[in-house]
């Protein structure tokens, strides 16, 4: 007992903390520390092996300058000044300068390792270097300011907040999560005015850019932004934005952590900022993780910044199939500063020297701050509710649109079309109007002879558009609405009328027709559509009565007139007296009595008759049709449209009819090359059915009464059933 106590006089009194049942016999504790251990026990053994901690490097130098640019609180920044200067980059094109840099390296050089002049050819590459410079950098395509954008060594937000600000202390987090490196933020003092930066931080170098996600924020980074305007708004500091970044992080994580919503709160919110905002381009401003900072009473661009919706790329690809198209597709979007200043999304434009802000990075900053406090004196000027309308007004502005323009068929074939509410007119209220315009019309014609002028002008254009309506759901509810919609952009391609179709896109309307009439009787709203077309056929006569342009009586006199001078024809007067004579002569009581000589001198007669009576009604506007006896009737060229339009109305509204039409398009197109007996007596017994039906239905639809109504086919046949007439004439010819 003694020796033991004896050994343990010189231990530690962490070698005192051990337990004889732990399995840790005879091992010091801070034994653990110098390597591998392995414990062995009755059961099991325990392996170990701990690992030194590195080396915490606290930010603060050991002596540090209390003089130094920003405060002595710049010692703690993470932004550090690079220890090697970075890579040169040239971009394409600007190779051609990097020969001429080249050519005036290796001549200076030379003169070196000779010890020869040559002062003259150095200044003179000098100049012409100058000159290429000049000519490129002012004749820049848009493409070439999106690369100078993304230059690796264009200044980043913190180079120029340390190079124009006196004070500047940088401020991190959201509160609610980690520290986004994308978005910094910070107090700092530009010429004794105060204000709080905020804006993207790309790195300027790999390392950093990994470091710094290449400038692209995660929710967590736009609401830092967000909590540090609200500071800004509540202590009454003005706003300034630095945007520079391709776009929002779209990675999975950002979105489930509500990438959209911290943007959309960030728009949301600046907008009610009681403070002066400005934003400033100073690179690329890609889509909404700029515009996230970037709602401003003033947006300044860097001669050379980019700002956009979609990046030229992603817009390539998209419109044109290939990322190689971004130089059309960067001309396209108009991205640049000049051209976002005719828009009127920019503002101004703050200068770069040439080569880019890369060339003279303080040059940039100081005219940077320029802007800054020029820009300022105007705002600051400003109350509160002047600043929220100021900004609002500014976004207001933008864009515009143009009325009374025609748009390109091709592009309005591609165009969506409006879902536009149709104000439907009750049934009961429908019906009564067109009740009251039937009794409106009877009244008139049994008062005057002069049809009565209605104006059913908009009554028709109501009721078409419901019909359209009508069609446009029943094609819904058959499911034919995107064969409906590629064959419609078919034909409107084709740019020809239904006969000069091609035959394949001719026979898809036919199957889609067929196909639609089929399952239109099923249609919820087939109904109301019948109903419709009813009340357009009745009203469509309504108007065409209302619309006669001519007084009927007057028009009756003026034919009565023509034909009587017609019959009264000297020459004709004289052939019919010697006919007469001829007849008498020969004795013949009646018309078989007559030898065929004769009977071919009657029936020319009667035709040069009929020939005056054409032309007289031909002088008067009529179009003469003549029936299988060789009588003729007079047709209007108004009403023979009217007809036909009517006629087409009811073949389309007759489903027997529009079959039985098929049919028979069918049955010939079959039996085109050699018919037989039996396809040319259907084919027959179609034309007739089609006839017989189309007989009645012109019945049923008052087409008929509706032409009597017009007074020209009772105009004819009261002129030519005239007893005078005939007298003058000596012929029995017939005009119905």
């Amino acid at each position: 007992m003694a020796a033991s106590s004896a050994s343990l006089a010189g231990a530690s009194a962490s070698d005192l903390l051990r337990s004889s049942t732990s399995g840790f016999n005879g091992v010091p504790l801070r034994s653990l520390g110098k390597g591998r251990l392995i414990v062995k026990s009755r059961d099991f053994s325990v392996a170990a092996k701990l690992r030194k901690a590195k080396k915490y490097d606290y930010p603060w130098p050991a002596n540090p300058d209390p003089n130094v640019k920003g405060g002595v609180l710049i010692h703690l920044s993470r932004f550090k000044p690079l220890k090697e200067k970075p890579k040169l980059a040239t971009l394409d094109f600007e190779k051609p300068l990097v020969d001429l840099q080249k050519k005036i390296f290796d001549v200076q050089k030379m003169a070196e390792e000779t010890g020869l002049d040559f002062t003259d050819q150095i200044q003179l590459l000098e100049t012409k270097y100058q000159q290429a410079l000049k000519d490129l950098y002012t004749h820049l395509t848009p493409i070439q300011r999106v690369n100078i954008a993304r230059h690796p060594n264009r200044p980043t937000f913190l180079d120029h907040i340390f190079n124009i600000t006196e004070k500047f202390m940088e401020i991190h987090g959201d509160r609610a999560g980690y520290d986004d490196p994308a978005i910094a933020t910070g107090i700092g003092m530009i010429d004794g005015r105060r204000y709080m930066f905020i804006g993207h931080q790309k790195g300027r170098n790999t390392k950093e850019n990994i470091q710094r996600n290449f400038g692209m924020p995660t929710p967590h980074g736009y609401r830092k932004a967000l909590r540090m305007m609200e500071y800004a708004d509540h202590h009454g500091f003005p706003i300034v934005t630095f945007i520079d970044t391709p776009g929002a992080y779209a990675d999975l994580k950002s979105e489930e952590l509500g990438q959209g919503e911290a943007i959309a709160h960030n728009l949301r919110s600046m907008f009610g900022l009681k403070v002066p905002v400005i934003s400033i381009v100073i690179g690329e401003g890609g889509s909404g993780g700029a515009l996230a900072i970037g709602c401003a009473n003033k947006l300044l661009m860097l001669e050379n910044a980019v700002f956009y919706v979609a990046s030229p790329e992603a817009c390539a690809a998209i419109l044109w199939k290939s990322a190689k198209a971004a130089p059309k597709a960067a001309e396209k979007l108009r991205i640049t500063a000049p051209e976002l200043c005719k828009l009127q999304v920019a503002d101004g434009i703050i200068p770069e020297p040439l080569g880019g802000a890369h060339a003279n990075p303080e040059w940039t900053s100081q005219q940077i701050k320029k802007a800054i406090n020029d820009t300022m004196d105007e705002l600051t000027k400003m109350d509160s509710e002047e600043l929220i309308k100021h900004r609002m007004l500014k976004f207001r502005k933008i864009g515009g649109f143009q009325e009374g323009i025609p748009i390109d068929p091709k592009r309005k074939v591609n165009m969506k079309k409006k879902d536009l509410s149709i104000t439907k007119m009750p049934d009961a209220e429908l019906e009564a109007e067109v009740q009251k315009l039937k009794k409106q019309i009877v009244e008139a014609k049994e008062s005057s002879p002069v049809p009565p002028k209605l104006d059913l002008d908009e009554m028709l254009k109501q009721l078409e558009k419901e019909i359209n309506h009508e069609y446009s759901e029943a094609i819904k509810a058959a499911g034919l609405t995107e064969r409906w919609l590629q064959l419609q952009e078919e034909v409107a391609a084709a740019n020809a009328d239904y006969e000069s179709l091609d035959p394949s896109v001719k026979d898809k309307v036919d199957k889609l027709r067929v196909e639609f009439e089929k399952k239109l009787h099923a249609s919820p709203n087939y109904a109301q559509l019948q109903k419709n077309l009813k009340y357009f056929n009745e009203l469509s006569i309504a108007k065409q009565l209302s619309g006669t342009s001519k007084d009927s009586v007057t028009f009756k006199q003026e034919l009565k007139t023509r034909v009587d001078q017609a019959l009264s024809n000297p020459r004709l007067r004289k052939e019919f007296e010697a006919l007469k004579d001829e007849i008498r002569s020969a004795g013949a009581s009646s018309g078989s009595d007559l030898d065929e000589e004769l009977k071919k001198k009657v029936t020319d007669f009667k035709k040069e008759v009929d020939s005056q009576v054409v032309n007289a009604l031909q002088s008067m506007g009529l179009d003469v049709a003549v029936k299988e006896d060789n009588t003729t009737y007079p047709v209007s060229k108004e009403l023979k449209e009217e007809m036909q339009k009517q006629i087409d109305r009811m073949v389309n509204s007759s489903e027997d009819i529009k079959s039985m039409m098929q049919q028979l398009k069918s049955e010939v197109a079959k039996n085109m090359k050699s018919p037989s007996s039996e396809s040319k007596n259907r084919i027959s017994a179609l034309v007739q059915q089609i006839k017989r039906n189309l007989a009645e239905a012109i019945d049923s639809s008052g087409l008929k009464e509706h032409l009597q109504s017009n007074g020209i086919l009772d105009s004819v046949a009261d002129t030519v059933t005239d007893e005078e007439s005939r007298e003058k004439v000596g012929a029995n010819s017939t005009f119905s």
